[in-house]
Order: C-alpha cells, then structure tokens, then sequence
C-alpha cells in the first residue's frame, strides 16, 4: 500500500520516515518529495508497504501524531486524476507571453 504522509517537518529524512513506520512492519520504500530548484523538503512525502493490514495499522496509529512539533497527516495514497492540477493543456486568457506592449 502507498502512503501519504504530510505536514512534515523539514528536517526530516526519508530514514527518519523509514525508521518510523518499520514499528509496525517492513517498509519497502519512502520518498521525501523535495524542491527541484533548492532541494528542500515540500513537506511531504510517501512510504510504501506491502502488508496491507500493517499500512492500515501505521496510518490509523500515526495520523495526527506529533514529529518535531508538528502533527504529521498520514492517509492512502490516492493516484492523482488527470485534471488534479488543473486539467492539463487547457488555456485560458491572456497571460502576456510575447505580448507587444503598447504606449
């Protein structure tokens, strides 16, 4: 199962994350989704656990729960939809890209 956790503190590792959820069962993955530009955590991230019944016990037992002063929110991963990030190649108005100004 694939898990979300957010609202992470950003001095958090993925083997930090790892670390955590191996309390209830094998981890087979963690990914901290980091910035291209800087590098830096965005905050969230996912851990991927085979054992379906210890990914429900690690969701239910962790969400809500404090890391570093914040409370981290830990659910299913749901597959993002196509127009989750608005829809893709649709375009709207203006923008000003190669627009002439006039004065």
């Amino acid at each position: 199962m694939n898990i979300y956790v957010g609202n992470l503190p950003y001095s958090v590792v993925e083997e930090d994350l790892r670390e955590i959820f191996e309390e209830y069962g094998e981890v087979s993955a963690v990914k901290i989704i980091s910035d291209k530009l800087t590098g830096r955590s965005k905050g969230f991230g996912f851990v991927e656990m085979d054992d379906d019944e210890e990914a429900k016990k690690a969701i239910e037992e962790l969400n809500n729960a404090e890391l570093s002063g914040r409370n981290i929110k830990v659910n299913e991963s749901r597959p993002r939809s196509n127009d989750s990030r608005g829809g893709g190649h649709r375009r709207s108005g203006g923008g000003g890209f190669n627009r002439r100004e006039r004065y």
